[in-house]
């Protein structure tokens, strides 16, 4: 058998998304490519590692097992290549975080001179609801978590980030009796909210109900880009949170209404386990943070500023 590194690569993630058209997006490959490479790679086997059923791809028990094989193949090399850097002084490793959907437009500015300085550190961040992050952090798969509200029932180190500031917003062109109560905002307005889980939501419904509004009508969508799209389009309005909006609010596809007892503000706190050892990429990582945090709020954030006193 003369398999390739290269081959490996391609059939674990074809296993991991049971689909080449995916793997090939994932790996910036063609498609054509990434199925030559399968090709080449099952005739070395005398047993199918695939088998299609209708037009979906699936994993054979087979495939699965040598899927496996494979994964645990690419995390020796890769553990070759960081001890090889780490002897030759260069900070090494792998740092995985599980960040809340709207961290997205947060965490990426506190990775970014960190990853480029230590060439050596890869980088693995999933993107995912709030519920599915404290899992991911309670089962030690992550060394840290992005959050705006800490977890009850986990005992947690965290380093505050920065402020969250949710808003009540509209599509630019609402238009809106010339004095508004938060009773017709809430209650005449058809409401837009994120997924059950979503901190996001849990705060917009706890603001709503410690004014007792009766909610009429509602829409629910899974993401906050997905949220702020329906509102440009004038389904409804919602809270959100200012960051993720700037270029929307710019552009005048959006705008604040002021809303008495608004912003929420609640704080993004990058958290990690108590008992949880960290390792050296990890804990320079943190060092970097308490560093350069400052002037990365100030120069990525500072926009944050123009809305505030709305």
């Amino acid at each position: 058998m003369y398999y390739t590194l290269h081959q490996l690569q391609i059939f674990l993630k074809i296993s991991e998304l049971q689909s080449i058209t995916k793997a090939s997006e994932e790996l910036h490959l063609t498609q054509p490519a990434v199925s030559i490479q399968l090709k080449n790679f099952q005739e070395q086997f005398p047993i199918p590692l695939t088998e299609v059923v209708g037009r979906q791809l699936f994993i054979t028990d087979f495939g699965k097992e040598i899927a496996q094989a494979a994964e645990r193949i690419i995390n020796q090399i890769e553990e070759i290549n960081y001890k090889t850097m780490a002897y030759q002084g260069n900070l090494s490793g792998r740092l995985k975080l599980s960040v809340v959907s709207t961290g997205k437009y947060v965490m990426p500015y506190f990775l970014s001179d960190f990853i480029t300085e230590n060439k050596g550190v890869d980088l693995i961040m999933d993107v995912t609801n709030k519920l599915k992050v404290i899992r991911s952090l309670e089962l030690n798969e992550v060394d840290f978590a992005l959050v705006s509200v800490l977890p009850e029932k986990l005992n947690v180190n965290k380093v505050e980030l920065m402020p969250n500031k949710l808003f009540y917003v509209s599509n630019y062109d609402r238009q809106l009796p010339k004095t508004v109560s938060k009773k017709y905002l809430f209650e005449k307005i058809p409401l837009i909210y994120r997924e059950p889980g979503s901190a996001t939501r849990n705060a917009m419904e706890a603001f709503i109900q410690k004014n007792n509004f009766s909610v009429n009508k509602t829409i629910e969508l899974t993401s906050n880009e997905a949220v702020k799209q329906a509102v440009i389009s004038g389904l409804g309005c919602s809270i959100m949170p200012l960051i993720g909006n700037k270029n929307a609010l710019k552009n005048k596809e959006l705008k604040i209404i002021p809303t008495k007892e608004l912003p929420i503000t609640t704080t993004w706190n990058l958290i990690w386990l108590k008992s949880k050892n960290l390792s050296p990429v990890a804990v320079a990582f943190l060092d970097f943070l308490k560093e350069r945090k400052e002037g990365i709020i100030k120069k990525k954030f500072g926009w944050i500023d123009d809305f505030l006193n709305i």
